[in-house]
């Protein structure tokens, strides 16, 4: 199977393109030098002269605080939104399989229950979550069968990520305050892209929740377990979101997940958070704690 992948360069774009070539699919990975997806022709150009059997849509500004700058707001929707619709466009004129990567953030993280894969009361706090609902929205009114694939708290070797910010940060402090009102589970892009290569191998379509298992926990919960598996003696301080009060953007408290619709699809749920996390650690060569 040929596929293309955008947003080669990042986190997850980058290992799913491995994950392909390791199954010994023809994977064309592409970022913005090579497929600007905002720019219609562009897109149409390659696409058409390619010709891919399915497009694993990763491409997006994930700049959760930055996309609130009024300057910045066009271009976010420019990529989240119109340059989707782009790609969608193409899919359905060479008739090929499209996945669509969106986020927790179409949804007001209002509650405790987890939201439900096919659940529609979006209603996005912020610039970035705006978009990328729009993004899914223009997914499903061009195209019959896609997948859309949300996900939340993504770590992967490429790009930054909140696990890079946290050790950096305890490089030069003794203790962080880290907010622990906002719920969720991580997600690595290394299982991840198994997952989603699983997926796009399928007919099976639909919007799907896909993060790792292990249950939900704060963002407080998250850095202690980065500190204590990389050996660092960083106090984390948890402080409400209020108490914190350090971002642009409206974030939600409730990231939880519900994956359920993966396993009655039959599908293999990610591993636990915490075996992802000591796998990530040493992927980028921090000495984890050896039970």
């Amino acid at each position: 199977m040929k596929v293309l992948v955008t947003g080669a360069k990042g986190q997850l774009g980058f290992d799913t393109v491995n994950e392909l070539h390791k199954r010994g699919h023809m994977a064309f990975g592409v970022d913005r030098e090579e497929m600007d997806i905002t720019d219609a022709h562009q897109v149409e150009k390659i696409m058409q002269c390619e010709k891919p059997d399915a497009v694993i849509h990763c491409a997006a500004w994930t700049a959760v605080d930055a996309a609130e700058e009024p300057e910045n707001m066009q271009k976010v929707y420019s990529i989240n939104a119109t340059g989707t619709k782009y790609i969608a466009e193409q899919c359905r004129k060479i008739g090929c399989k499209m996945m669509y990567l969106s986020t927790d953030y179409v949804f007001d993280g209002q509650g405790h229950m987890p939201w439900q894969a096919d659940c529609k009361d979006y209603k996005p706090l912020n610039v970035y979550g705006k978009s990328k609902l729009d993004g899914e929205l223009a997914v499903a009114n061009i195209l019959k069968d896609f997948f859309i694939v949300r996900i939340a708290w993504v770590f992967g070797k490429n790009g930054s990520n909140f696990i890079k910010t946290m050790l950096k940060l305890g490089e030069t402090h003794d203790s962080l305050r880290v907010v622990c009102d906002q719920i969720g589970t991580p997600t690595y892009t290394l299982d991840l892209a198994r997952l989603l290569v699983d997926m796009i191998e399928t007919e099976k379509y639909g919007t799907y929740h896909a993060t790792n298992e292990g249950g939900y926990i704060s963002w407080a919960e998250f850095a202690e377990e980065i500190f204590h598996l990389a050996r660092k003696n960083v106090k984390i301080i948890p402080v409400t979101t209020e108490e914190y009060g350090l971002s642009k953007a409206t974030r939600p408290h409730n990231s939880r997940l519900d994956k359920t619709k993966l396993i009655e699809n039959g599908f293999v749920p990610l591993p636990d958070w915490h075996d992802a996390l000591e796998r990530y650690l040493m992927e980028i060569g921090v000495r984890k704690v050896i039970a």
